[in-house]
């Protein structure tokens, strides 16, 4: 039995992305898996990393929770808006405080790259966007797939990691969005 993590960066619980979530979650409900969640704006933590790496800041109750459920999950499904070309910055901070040495990586003296503390787990990116897709990988790169994708979750083991983007969301039809929860509550139920 799998357990599924679906962790939602949007600060706004009327958007978009919680219907997203609901809707992801909704699907998983035909499946045996197990299923936990996180809201980030619903934490209580200092999204600044104070120190940096230089020292360790004490983890807040919500974050020592979030973390033991990023490790129980097999797969985890992030659900966030792309603003200019990032995720939100509780959504950083977030990120910054909990994917730390010793709990997502460890480093190993003398090499470049560290032990990856998340193997085994999988992910899927649930992102939408006002900007086009074309124009996203285009022109852009894709900055913001790019950096969470590769940067942070396969730096830390995480693979494989998929992603949905969903775009242009904003004066989106109702038939426009109905279609997209269709698709998500479909990616639920797969487990994927």
């Amino acid at each position: 039995m799998k357990t599924i993590l679906i962790i939602n960066g949007h600060p706004d619980k009327e958007s978009f992305n919680y219907a997203l979530s609901s809707a992801y979650i909704k699907g998983t409900g035909k499946t045996d898996a197990t299923i936990l969640q996180i809201n980030i704006a619903d934490l209580k933590f200092n999204p600044n990393l104070e120190f940096g790496y230089r020292k360790r800041m004490e983890l807040e109750p919500d974050l020592s929770v979030a973390i033991e459920k990023i490790k129980k999950a097999d797969h985890i499904v992030w659900v966030f808006p792309m603003w200019w070309y990032g995720y939100p910055a509780i959504m950083k901070g977030f990120i910054d405080r909990v994917f730390l040495p010793g709990i997502t990586y460890q480093p190993i003296e003398g090499k470049a790259l560290p032990e990856k503390l998340l193997k085994g787990k999988s992910a899927r990116l649930i992102i939408t966007a006002d900007t086009p897709k074309w124009y996203d990988f285009l022109i852009m790169k894709s900055p913001a797939i790019n950096q969470f994708k590769n940067g942070t979750l396969k730096f830390c083991g995480v693979n494989p990691v998929r992603t949905t983007y969903i775009a242009s969301i904003k004066n989106s039809s109702s038939n426009f969005r109905t279609r997209w929860l269709q698709k998500v509550t479909f990616l639920g139920e797969r487990l994927i």
